[in-house]
């Protein structure tokens, strides 16, 4: 059975690398790997799924930590620790009640602390009731998810799973409420909720801002001259989009209903052009240049202040 890579070996960094190694060993890794850049290619998009899990583990000080200490495993689950009734034995007692499901044989001690007929109303069904515990875990989502909404499994436990509703336009930070999947309860008692803590993961093409989503889009200069329609990738797909003529770098041209893909009034695609000149030695268009440019006297820095 293969061994399963620990995140550090994920991202290709030491276990003493900085915040800023492991934020930039993901960016390199998420161009290379992420499926907007790779379609068609499930292993690329399985790839990813790691290298994003890693990332949230090793990003998050506290998490990586607590990894580190061996306090939670590599998906951020908790690893089995001492047992809840080795401190309720304890000089502490009840004080120490644990987040998660009560143990019931430790409630028959209880119970029996205070005598059989504590435990008769038990039985009966007359006493003790107590709803469950909540449980909070925490969960990683891409950036196309978020802005589109989706699905993402996540584990509750080695043996249980869960698919998680991904509302469209969820930010990073938002808490899910999962009613009745945490601790069970006791005594006929409602069973707890699971409190899931979204995080969405940085994304090499689009930043939000609002609804909106923001793209840098890189254009030749024949393009930028010219007019051209070219492809432009967008959290729902490619579209085509028309470039004007005489588009200057730092231009923008709004995609309508392209942002954030909420069921009302969603957000568009702000795309920011960017001329590349491309080969810097294309002779023939520096001689051309050199014929058209002295006839032609412009001065793009013309308003500038001097420094």
């Amino acid at each position: 059975m293969a061994q399963t890579q620990t995140p550090y070996e994920i991202l290709g960094v030491k276990k003493d690398a900085s915040a800023d190694d492991i934020r930039k060993a993901y960016r390199k890794l998420a161009k290379q790997y992420h499926p907007d850049l790779n379609p068609g290619k499930p292993e690329a998009e399985a790839r990813f799924k790691s290298i994003l899990a890693a990332y949230d583990l090793l990003s998050d000080p506290e998490k990586r930590a607590r990894y580190d200490r061996g306090e939670i495993d590599e998906s951020g689950q908790e690893r089995p620790q001492r047992s809840y009734r080795t401190y309720a034995e304890g000089a502490e007692g009840w004080r120490y009640q644990p987040e998660g499901e009560m143990d019931l044989s430790d409630l028959e001690d209880l119970f029996a602390a205070f005598g059989s007929s504590g435990r008769r109303r038990r039985q009966t069904g007359d006493g003790f009731r107590a709803r469950g515990a909540d449980r909070r875990f925490t969960l990683t989502v891409d950036f196309t998810t978020a802005a589109t909404g989706g699905k993402q499994r996540l584990s509750l436990t080695p043996e249980e799973w869960l698919d998680v509703t991904i509302p469209a336009g969820i930010e990073d930070g938002q808490v899910l409420r999962l009613r009745g999947k945490g601790g069970l309860g006791f005594g006929g008692g409602a069973a707890g909720d699971a409190l899931i803590e979204v995080h969405v993961a940085s994304h090499p093409l689009f930043r939000r801002d609002g609804d909106n989503i923001l793209v840098e889009l890189p254009v030749s200069l024949a393009e930028a001259v010219l007019g051209a329609r070219v492809a432009v990738p967008t959290v729902t797909g490619p579209v085509t989009m028309t470039i004007p003529k005489g588009s200057d770098t730092g231009r923008q041209l709004r995609l309508r209903g392209k942002g954030i893909q909420r069921v009302r009034n969603p957000g568009d695609q702000i795309v920011t052009l960017s001329v590349v000149i491309g080969n810097a030695d294309d002779a023939e268009l520096a001689a051309f240049l050199e014929k058209w440019a002295p006839g032609r006297p412009f001065d793009p820095r013309q308003g500038t202040p001097a420094a």
